[in-house]
């Protein structure tokens, strides 16, 4: 169901006002694949009426469009911090918009969240409390570092001037602040939110404030070391953080949704389609990728240190059931035009459906250990069998032609799983790529992987030897991510990665992105104060034409005729896990 976007359309539904008003800096796909719709109509089937205003013009009234909301505006950057949408690590603008009409990046403003709130603020005068939310609200909840401004920067709530800001994927939040809005009831208390006081709330953990953030580095790595440790558990306590003489309150995060409740927020009825008023401006390129790709499960337990998904979504992974995948699935084929193929069924990782924890049930609970790193935690259950008959059950659908795993995997994983993960990378070698396979391994320097929360360049061998031995007779190959001028990272490691490619590799990597300092991760952390989370030091390459260089370095060392393979140069002749050589012939086993 679309939300209203004009008053028209809120004439048609009978509505005389409105509850709850949406302002998005993504345009308005009615999509599972876009936050603001997914609250919007969370909230719109539990009683409120709900509208959206998507990328409004900041330079005209067209805030005003709908009137004022009765109960509270909810303001989101949308899918990404809009400075990490608007500009690369280098600092250069974007051009292009994939979730913007016509594809061009001009309706995205620098700081979404401080200049919609500014915009409501200018032309509603006294307004009704206005909510953050999203991963850009998420990410700068607390006192952070900003690459634009290289500086740390207070809470967003602070600096965008709103009343309230919800962080994680937030649906359980939303509708308990609606309901205690509605009723005038306290909403102080509810879990996954922050506030500012004139008071710190009792029996919460006092952070280093603002000030004693931005005189000491030490004080801002104690500080998000603790914030860490408390953004996404189970058992988290509740922060005060100091800014000035006021505070932010930071209540803990909230409960884990249930394997029903994500049954429930998937199986609403979305149109899977952009709204026609936003449609007329032109195509939607992220259309292209989503409307027939599907969500199998939330959050990731991989933890890598520059990754935001752990931050926002959680590092606990939610599953849905296997019935709520299949009941989406036949909604998608009977769409008329759907062409047969399924983009992907996947999630932040494409291989973690159904994953679980023998000791606490729910994977990423434990506050002092990450479940893959360094090595894959040995009380995780992750059977890869799971999800292989979920590919199967869906390829069942007679109108469906092909099912993609285009979410990238954890090859670590594989390589862990000594009953399952060999067959299910064979299966999906067999059933479920087209002609490729991405993974980001992203160095393979010991040293930088250990500063990334990532496994070591053994393993990565490991699962090359064995993609080889499956994708030869069908002619299939890797594609590989690399990250460049992340903490660590030296022109040295860089070329140390050239040669590792050549050795072992015959393909011109394309994909090498050189490390974004995005708000509020392990990676940035250690960028701003050159230290790990233990304090010890760590090098750091600020410098942009130096970090460029390092890309540099492998773009141009590498660029021979790209195959974007394996291939022929595969070089790694020690024997896998199986016992088979480089050279033995492949094996029915596979």
């Amino acid at each position: 169901m679309f939300l209203p976007t004009t008053k028209e359309e809120i004439s048609k539904l009978g509505w005389q006002t409105l509850d709850i008003i949406i302002v998005s800096g993504d345009t308005y796909i009615d999509s599972p694949f876009n936050g603001s719709a997914v609250i919007g109509n969370y909230l719109t089937i539990n009683g409120f009426k709900v509208a959206i205003i998507a990328q409004p013009d900041i330079d005209s009234n067209e805030i005003t469009k709908l009137g004022e909301p009765s109960l509270y505006w909810a303001v989101s950057a949308g899918a990404m911090d809009s400075l990490v949408a608007n500009y690369t690590a280098t600092g250069k603008f974007r051009n292009e918009d994939d979730l913007t009409p016509g594809g061009i990046n001009n309706k995205r403003p620098d700081r979404a969240c401080m200049v919609y709130t500014n915009l409501i603020r200018r032309y509603f005068k006294n307004t009704k409390p206005i909510v953050l939310g999203g991963i850009e609200a998420s990410l700068r909840r607390i006192v952070h570092y900003d690459l634009k401004d290289k500086k740390l920067r207070r809470s967003l709530l602070f600096d965008a001037k709103a009343d309230i800001l919800v962080y994680g994927m937030a649906e359980k939040t939303m509708l308990e602040l609606s309901l205690a809005i509605k009723n005038n009831q306290d909403f102080r208390d509810i879990k996954g939110l922050c506030y500012i006081s004139k008071e710190p709330k009792q029996d919460y953990i006092d952070i280093a404030s603002f000030e004693e953030c931005v005189n000491n580095p030490d004080s801002f790595r104690d500080m998000f070391k603790i914030f860490y440790e408390n953004s996404a558990y189970e058992h988290s306590k509740g922060l005060n953080q100091k800014h000035d003489i006021r505070y932010l309150i930071h209540n803990p995060p909230q409960d884990f949704l249930t394997q029903e409740e994500l049954d429930k927020i998937y199986d609403m009825d979305f149109t899977r389609e952009v709204h026609p008023y936003y449609a007329r401006q032109g195509k939607v390129k992220a259309q292209d990728t989503i409307k027939f790709s599907v969500v199998s499960h939330r959050g990731c337990c991989g933890e890598c240190n520059f990754c935001a998904i752990a931050v926002h979504q959680g590092k606990s992974v939610i599953s849905r059931s296997e019935k709520s995948i299949i009941k989406e699935i036949n909604k998608l084929v009977q769409m008329p035009d759907f062409k047969g193929y399924i983009s992907d069924i996947g999630g932040p990782t494409g291989n973690m459906y159904k994953i679980a924890c023998k000791v606490n049930g729910l994977v990423g609970k434990c506050k002092n250990k990450k479940c893959l790193y360094p090595k894959v935690c040995q009380n995780l259950i992750f059977s890869h069998n799971k999800q292989i008959d979920l590919l199967k059950e869906v390829s069942k659908n007679q109108k469906i032609k092909k099912v993609f795993v285009s979410s990238g995997i954890r090859h670590d994983l594989i390589i862990a799983d000594s009953k399952d993960g060999i067959n299910y990378l064979k299966y999906i070698s067999e059933n479920n790529i087209s002609g490729q396979l991405k993974i980001a391994p992203e160095h393979i320097c010991d040293n930088v992987l250990d500063l990334m929360g990532k496994p070591k360049q053994s393993t990565f061998l490991d699962f090359m030897n064995d993609f080889e031995y499956i994708n030869k007779p069908l002619n299939q190959f890797l594609t590989c991510y690399f990250m460049v001028a992340h903490p660590g990272c030296s022109l040295d490691n860089c070329k140390e990665l050239v040669s590792f490619i050549k050795k072992n590799m015959n393909f011109s990597p394309e994909q090498v992105q050189v490390f974004t300092p995005t708000p509020s991760t392990v990676s940035t952390m250690m960028y701003y104060t050159q230290q790990d989370i233990n304090g010890n030091t760590v090098f750091v390459e600020k410098d942009r034409n130096a970090r460029m260089k390092q890309k540099l370095e492998i773009t141009q060392s590498t660029n021979r005729k790209a195959s974007n393979t394996i291939g022929k140069k595969f070089n790694y002749s020690r024997k896998n896990k199986y016992g088979y050589s480089k050279n033995t012939k492949f094996r029915k086993k596979y």
